[in-house]
């Protein structure tokens, strides 16, 4: 059978010790007949999926400027890599997969399906999972014959990935080409924006695979009042390991596109790029508004957002003294988040507390904290009085998972509704203890907004980029817990630091990967961080959900690589016909620098 690329799962060998289990998979001979590998981006690549997005009519006029960005792939790189304690119980025909997944319901609905049993016979147990950032959304081949292999020898079976093999067969992120073409008049007001983003999906199609392609298509011209939009996207195979949502998932790529294509506008007019945002922005008496027929654009105040972040960073000061290679970037960014619905389970007890089950679930967000005080709040009770549980099919509703910043928006909002439905048949006569389902809906996504500036420096002799600092003013909506918000923030920033300046994972000719470990894939560093950070929330409640609250978990990952990457244009804008590309490490940089890029 053909082995689509490097690192899809040929044998299994089950043993009863780690020693034993490596001696066997050494003695394991494969043949492989070479193939000429299809790389990402290859011209005859098979497209599997497209999208688009029109509103009104294609200019005439030559375009004011073209920009273009590469984003390699990247590593989602948790805490903690995949692992699955998969035990069969033969006795009851049931199979209890402990799994490394952020979507429990899902994961036993597919190991469900592949065994051919009835879903009340599946159990899937995700409590603690050491991270995910959307690279354990879906079920893996690997869990699959796990399952399968523990079924058939009525045992249980344990196995934990290394880094290396999740940087082998683990889903990656990003990997996308990006170009934009933005019209504007000489004022600087917007008049038309094209746009072209192409994404690689590897080989094998995870769960959500095309949702990248497809947000960034959506989401483009961003927060911009643009009455001409065309903008398509394209997703196609190539032999090499499968590209699945990853922290942002499509919104980081329409941010970095359009927050660089007016970047690159405003230098080209003269104009301040900060006043050429605030004179093209939607005015917060201008949203919601609708965008189609099923989607609407939230609240937000784009102008608040610019004008405090300026304050923030002192950003007229610093234009003023400005030094050469001193660079300063600026990325305002809008990011739909919290679509759907999502399940709760209540129960009021005899002893006055009560239990919340959610089919939502936690990778370290503290849902725990948030749930609880957001249901301890509607019944007028003590935050303790509320016991949360998660991730465990066995005792939680089914429901949708953590991933694309929706917990609180909606999940919340479902807590909010359970509370509603309690207090209702509480009312009618209900006696204790009293059990209340809800799979709570909400007609209109959320979306979040904030504003991102940087203060880079380029060193002239090493082309060693650093960030000076940071100002960050993020909108959230309502905010239920600050620290737990703040804690996303920082992570997030982390995160898009490490995208901006170095991470990428590396694909030889052959389709031979040569970032296989933690040597060779770069991560941020505590030392990697920007030496002054301001981080502040300005809020707008959301109009889409009761609650009012907005995604904040992906906000970092959307907002801080377009500033960097602003910066980077701008401490070398004495570079002619400079082209930039992720991850801006020093040895990019100083190409650039010296026009050998």
């Amino acid at each position: 059978s053909a082995v689509s690329s490097i690192g899809a799962p040929v044998a299994l060998v089950l043993a009863r010790s780690r020693d034993a289990a490596q001696a066997a998979a050494d003695a394991v001979m494969v043949n492989y007949e070479s193939q000429d590998a299809m790389l990402d981006f290859a011209q005859d690549a098979t497209v599997l999926a497209q999208a688009e997005n029109v509103q009104g009519t294609p200019p005439t006029l030559d375009a004011c400027v073209t920009v273009s960005v590469t984003l390699p792939r990247v590593a989602a790189s948790p805490l903690e890599p995949r692992a699955a304690l998969m035990a069969w119980n033969d006795a009851a025909q049931t199979l209890t997969a402990q799994l490394s997944t952020q979507t429990p319901a899902r994961a036993q609905n597919e190991l469900a399906a592949a065994l051919n049993l009835p879903l009340a016979q599946v159990r899937v147990i995700a409590v603690d999972v050491g991270g995910a950032f959307g690279g354990k959304a879906s079920i893996f081949p690997e869990d699959l014959i796990l399952a399968y292999a523990a079924k058939q020898h009525r045992n249980t079976i344990l196995w934990q990935a290394t880094r290396g093999e999740d940087l082998l067969s683990a889903t990656h992120g990003r990997g996308s080409q990006l170009v934009a073409q933005l019209w504007a008049d000489d004022s600087g007001i917007l008049k038309a924006l094209q746009a072209d983003v192409q994404f690689t999906l590897g080989a094998w199609l995870p769960y959500s695979a095309i949702v990248p392609m497809r947000n960034a298509v959506r989401i483009l011209p961003g927060p911009y009042r643009v009455p001409n939009v065309a903008a398509q996207g394209t997703a196609s195979a190539s032999n090499a390991a499968a590209v699945g949502i990853y922290r942002g998932a499509g919104r980081p790529e329409a941010t970095i596109l359009i927050e660089r294509a007016v970047d690159a506008a405003a230098a080209k007019l003269g104009l301040d790029p900060l006043a050429m945002r605030l004179a093209n922005v939607w005015q917060p008496h201008e949203l919601p508004r609708q965008l189609s027929e099923n989607a609407f654009q939230d609240t937000a105040n784009f102008p608040a957002l610019l004008n405090r972040c300026a304050e923030l960073f002192d950003y007229h000061a610093k234009r003023a003294s400005q030094k050469s290679l001193q660079g300063i970037g600026i990325a305002l960014y809008t990011e739909p988040c919290g679509a759907g619905g999502e399940s709760v389970r209540l129960t009021a007890k005899l002893d006055g507390t009560y239990l919340l089950a959610t089919g939502s679930t936690a990778q370290g967000q503290g849902r725990e904290t948030s749930y609880s005080e957001i249901a301890a709040q509607a019944l007028g009770c003590d935050n303790a009085c509320v016991h949360v549980t998660h991730g465990d099919t066995a005792h939680t509703p089914a429901g949708v998972g953590a991933l694309a910043s929706r917990s609180t928006a909606i999940g919340g909002s479902a807590v909010l509704a359970a509370v509603e439905k309690l207090r209702s048949e509480r009312a009618a006569g209900a006696a204790l203890p009293h059990t209340v389902d809800v799979f709570h809906t909400v007609a209109n996504e959320a979306w979040a907004s904030g504003c991102v500036m940087v203060a880079l420096s380029v060193c002239s002799d090493t082309g060693q980029p650093t960030i000076d600092e940071l100002a960050w003013v993020d909108d959230a909506g309502r905010v239920m817990n600050d620290a737990l918000v703040h804690g996303q923030l920082v992570g997030g920033m982390a995160q898009g630091i490490g995208q901006a300046l170095m991470e990428r994972i590396v694909y030889d000719e052959y389709g031979q990967l040569i970032t296989g470990s933690l040597m060779d894939y770069a991560l941020p560093r505590a030392t990697d961080m920007p030496r002054k950070v301001m981080i502040e929330s300005l809020p707008t409640p959301s109009a889409a959900n009761a609650l009012g609250a907005k995604g904040v978990g992906e906000a970092g990952c959307i907002g801080v690589p377009a500033a960097i990457l602003n910066a980077a244009y701008d401490a070398l804008k004495h570079v002619p016909n400079l082209q930039l590309d992720f991850p801006l490490t020093a040895h990019a940089l100083w190409r650039a620098m010296r026009g050998t890029a």
